[in-house]
């Protein structure tokens, strides 16, 4: 039995540590650089097939997170595999609790998320794939980022059971009253995403751990991966889009639900509400009966949260490069063609605190929001 180590624990409020067991995976398969992490999301897949495939490709290491229903086929398997080391849930967790699980059982620089029912349409192997993410000397020379590998994030193109390319790069922004994510087809190398879109992408390992993993302590996906994507680009990291890297679902593309609950007040105090100063962030208190209003809490609950959500930045204040102001100026909207209607998640209700206004709208004052426009604009 172990227990997820605490190199994670930093970027959540609070959240308990799930336990699991740990079977196989002694050997390595290659000397790529590059491991995958196989997310399991239910129905009949032929389990030997894909690890088949997945050897082919050329992986180090293979962890499939499996959950706490019982596997028969184990054993044969984790001995027809070596490579691969199957993680038994003790109960079920979240999906970024999975990663995180994933990763702290890795070695890896590189590694890519997956799910059991995808196919890898287009690649070029493991060892080609890692190679195009490591940076050349020159490009080291010219960043601030200790890690040799470009960026925190790269995502694949991903279709759908009939070959279409999907609307899954993400671009934060604000409405009347709404806080949406903007879909968008990827047309070029190198395109931004808030977040990888089902958590799919190759992640550079030493960064995921620096950032924090995933925040255990949201119980919805949707805030969990929004919490992601926004405290990457916040804390100075990039998710950028690949062409040379394509995958599809078998079956039918996974819909995301983004209701106003605990996970969203949590992300909204670490993400939304930090003003940055100088080099630094912080929580200022004049934000506060704004945040209780506008969420609906009674005082003491207001109260507790607030305090929490300063205490986190306070820790963290250093790591922030901006704030939520100047997110949307990352995305140049004018140059990538919006997927029409084509967006997957439900709007934000409108009692939902506003978000942080854009640098060219009207701030009532420094940290608070401001009456939000029909669309902030870059």
């Amino acid at each position: 039995m172990n227990i997820i180590p605490s190199i994670f624990n930093h970027v959540s409020f609070a959240a308990a540590t799930p336990t699991y067991t740990a079977v196989g995976g002694a050997e390595r398969a290659a000397f790529t650089g590059l491991s995958a992490v196989l997310l399991n999301r239910g129905g009949r897949y032929p389990r030997r097939t894909l690890f088949q495939e997945l050897e082919k490709i050329g992986f180090d290491y293979i962890i499939s997170i499996e959950g706490p229903q019982e596997r028969y086929d184990l054993e044969d398997l984790s001995g027809r595999f070596p490579f691969v080391r199957f993680i038994l849930l003790k109960e079920a967790v979240t999906l970024g609790e999975q990663i995180n699980l994933a990763v702290s059982e890795l070695n890896s620089p590189l590694f890519f998320v997956l799910w059991n029912d995808i196919r890898i349409l287009h690649n070029s192997g493991a060892a080609r794939m890692a190679e195009r993410l490591f940076s050349s000397k020159e490009e080291l020379a010219r960043t601030e980022h200790e890690s040799p590998v470009k960026r925190l994030c790269t995502v694949p193109v991903i279709q759908n059971s009939r070959f279409e390319t999907l609307p899954t790069l993400i671009a934060p922004a604000i409405f009347e009253h709404t806080v949406k994510s903007l879909f968008f087809i990827p047309q070029r190398e190198g395109m931004p995403s808030l977040y990888p879109f089902d958590g799919m992408g190759i992640y550079d390992r030493d960064r995921f751990v620096r950032l924090g993993g995933f925040d255990a302590s949201l119980k919805s996906m949707h805030w969990q991966f929004m919490d992601f994507g926004f405290r990457a680009f916040l804390w100075g990291e990039e998710i950028r889009s690949t062409q040379l890297v394509r995958i599809s679902y078998n079956g039918e593309v996974p819909l995301k639900q983004n209701a106003i609950d605990e996970s969203y007040r949590r992300f909204y105090l670490k993400n939304l509400a930090p003003v940055f100063r100088g080099d630094s962030s912080y929580l200022p208190w004049r934000g506060f009966f704004r945040y209780m209003f506008r969420l609906r809490r009674c005082f003491l609950q207001a109260l507790g949260e607030y305090k929490a959500g300063r205490r986190w930045i306070n820790l963290n204040r250093y790591r922030f490069r901006n704030d939520a102001r100047s997110l949307a100026d990352l995305w140049d909207h004018g140059e990538i063609e919006f997927a029409g209607e084509q967006v997957l998640e439900p709007e934000v209700p409108a009692q939902a605190p506003d978000p942080a206004p854009s640098p060219h709208q009207e701030q009532e004052e420094p940290g608070s929001f401001g009456s939000p426009q029909k669309q902030a604009k870059p």
